[in-house]
């Protein structure tokens, strides 16, 4: 099968002639195991995890690899026991590619945060080729009415921001800020208007490009990183890869606020911002920073059940498999107006 494969690391750096970290390769279809679904791909999306997963700041277990994990595609075969399908069933793949069930978080219903947690494109093969497998516990039936192309984000960058949203503990009419406006950014926006109708929604983003998109969308003011929004936020949800907006979003924050950081990796590039926090300026005051550690399945079924119910698409643009190295360069450049998803197959 056709396949875009990473066989080690390749931090990109100024001065490349062409930066291509993954190699187009032909490679033998998987064999579904016991209890697992065969997939053929048809969409992938493309996200800044693949990003760092090809730079080297996020680690597999082992190569070459398979990246991507926001699938769409059709089950043609399953294992014996898989339960749940049939083939020719349309499936989405999400990050989560398995976990324990037996640990105290999964039986907590944090499998997120599961110590044998299994990562799509990282522990696992996966979309950035015409076939992988999964668990079939772990795929998810996806709304007949969303297109393939548009499906994709919602496993990830709309997974992860609706997890993301849940934890920022908004109360509606407080206003919310967003740093960053890309593939998971311009989804949560959307949803948080629908869930919060009475919350005005503040952007800071680095280009006027993404300023204007996120106006576009119903933000209510839209500022560069270091301008100051209307009135403190009560709750940031940042999406960067950098620490500046990190530390810039502290400083705005309003009392008892929450700062929530949806990233699985840091830059290092802008590290040294961590030396300008001070206490009194910007954690004082009961504010408080919390992470994202991955997704839990449910967060994958309510955003799909939330996309579906609002009539929720993500803004896509669309390259066909050969490209991914194309498609991580402009993730990387950023800009990007909504996300990034790769043609695999019609």
């Amino acid at each position: 099968m056709r396949a875009m494969i990473l066989r080690a690391p390749s931090p990109w750096a100024p001065g490349l002639p062409a930066w291509a970290p993954l190699e187009a390769a032909d490679v033998p279809a998987p064999v579904p195991a016991a209890g697992e679904l065969r997939v053929r791909v048809r969409r992938c999306g493309v996200c800044r995890t693949d990003l760092d997963l090809a730079e080297g700041r996020l680690a597999a277990p082992s190569y070459p690899v398979v990246p991507g994990h926001q699938v769409v595609g059709t089950v043609d075969a399953l294992g014996a026991g898989a339960a749940g399908f049939r083939e020719g069933d349309r499936v989405g793949v999400a990050w989560i590619h398995s976990a324990c069930g037996a640990c105290r978080w999964c039986r907590e219903g944090r499998e997120n945060l599961c110590p044998r947690f299994r990562a799509t494109g990282c522990d696992a093969a996966g979309g950035y080729a015409e076939w992988l497998t999964v668990p079939a516990a772990f795929a998810h039936a996806l709304p007949a009415d969303i297109p393939d192309a548009e499906a994709a984000p919602l496993l990830c960058a709309g997974a992860i921001g609706w997890r993301s949203l849940r934890l920022a503990r908004l109360v509606d009419g407080a206003p919310l800020g967003l740093t960053g406006f890309g593939a998971s950014a311009h989804l949560v926006l959307q949803l948080a208007r629908h869930r919060y109708p009475r919350s005005p929604v503040f952007v800071f983003a680095r280009s006027d490009a993404e300023r204007a998109f996120a106006r576009a969308l119903g933000a209510a003011w839209a500022g560069d990183t270091t301008d100051e929004p209307p009135e403190p936020p009560s709750a940031v949800i940042d999406t960067t890869p950098a620490w500046k907006p990190v530390v810039e979003a502290l400083a705005r924050l309003a009392p008892g606020g929450r700062l929530v950081i949806n990233a699985i990796r840091k830059a290092d590039a802008d590290r040294a911002e961590l030396l300008r926090l001070d206490y009194a300026a910007h954690l004082w005051r009961e504010r408080e920073v919390a992470s994202v550690a991955n997704v839990a399945r449910a967060d994958v079924r309510e955003v799909l059940e939330a996309a579906d119910a609002l009539g929720l698409r993500p803004t896509v643009e669309e390259l066909p498999l050969e490209r991914a190295n194309d498609a991580l360069a402009a993730v990387r450049r950023g800009g990007i107006r909504g996300a990034m998803v790769l043609r695999v197959a019609d």
